[in-house]
């Protein structure tokens, strides 16, 4: 099993949340228990909160304290991240599918038949699955640097659209450098004015994760597949077109992957979509969690409490 579990206390998964309180469960969804954090008052409107690249349900820390006396929080780490619990490579297809049909099941076992959306960078390719399976289910959506528009890819992909185009063994050799602590810490440094702003905790942590015995050769496996999701691309977008949910994008403006006119771009198809642009790169919410907790609370609030 992909884990690190070892030393952790027990879930407790019956009693319900706190207000404030945050919770740390699992959930067996599938042949995957997912770990996730919770929060809020569970008659609230949920807030589905998904991860990306590298990183897991701790990125969401702050935001989590700041929404969690109105909204009802569900964190997720994915397959082969964070403290989930899934099987080994070749024991469980590393495909983003099959990371969606994970997290689909888990929404089910949660009995989650309407939510928010918030995605990141992995969680979005993820999220877009899920809200155009079942457009009813999904009340809003706030993407923080999570890209849906092929001008929203940034030089920085030049590597991995070769191994797209040609995945030899000589071209996924050329990524191994990707899923390195060295590397997840310059994903959290790179485009940032002032790094002292960065707690070192979270590439830290992530970066012991993708050290994990088989985790960097199923990040490659990933990394692969993500084509898969520049090929959905035009679905996915039809899905906005048609069902035009609210959609906020909170943007670092500085992330090498993820550029601004991927945020941009939503105007295309949601011409209400708020976009806001902070002096920051990829982990936005590293610096910029108050700023950023602010406007998600405010379109939360328009846009979903409104209504409940």
């Amino acid at each position: 099993m992909v884990s690190l579990t070892s030393g952790l206390p027990a879930a407790d998964t019956a009693s319900a949340p706190s207000t404030k309180q945050v919770h740390y469960r699992y959930k067996q969804a599938g042949e995957v228990n997912v770990f996730y954090r919770e929060a809020g008052d569970a008659a609230s409107p949920v807030l589905l909160m998904l991860h990306g690249f590298a990183g897991s349900s701790f990125m969401f820390r702050d935001l989590i304290a700041q929404l969690a006396d109105r909204y009802h929080l569900i964190a997720p780490d994915l397959p082969a991240f964070g403290f989930t619990e899934a099987p080994e490579k070749g024991a469980y297809a590393y495909t983003f599918d099959q990371l969606a049909e994970t997290i689909g099941r888990f929404t089910e076992a949660l009995g989650l038949d309407s939510y928010a959306l918030m995605v990141h960078d992995y969680g979005a390719p993820v999220g877009w699955r899920l809200a155009a399976a079942h457009p009813e289910r999904v009340t809003a959506i706030i993407s923080q640097n999570g890209n849906a528009y092929e001008e929203g890819l940034g030089d920085a992909w030049a590597p991995i659209q070769r191994y797209w185009r040609d995945p030899t063994p000589e071209n996924r050799s050329a990524l191994q450098e990707f899923p390195t602590p060295a590397s997840i810490k310059w994903q959290y440094l790179e485009g940032v004015a002032d790094r002292s702003l960065v707690s070192p905790d979270g590439y830290t942590l992530e970066g012991l994760q993708i050290s994990r015995p088989g985790n960097a050769e199923i990040q490659l496996d990933l990394l692969l597949d993500y084509a898969s999701n520049v090929e959905k691309y035009p679905a996915f977008q039809r899905y906005f077109r048609e069902y035009q949910p609210p959609l906020l994008a909170v943007w670092g403006k500085h992330d090498p992957f993820f550029l601004a006119a991927g945020a941009e771009a939503w105007k295309r198809d949601l011409p209400k979509a708020e976009i806001h642009f902070y002096d920051t790169g990829h982990f936005a919410l590293e610096t910029h969690a108050k700023e950023i907790g602010m406007d998600v609370r405010d379109f939360l609030d328009r846009h979903v409490r409104k209504s409940d």
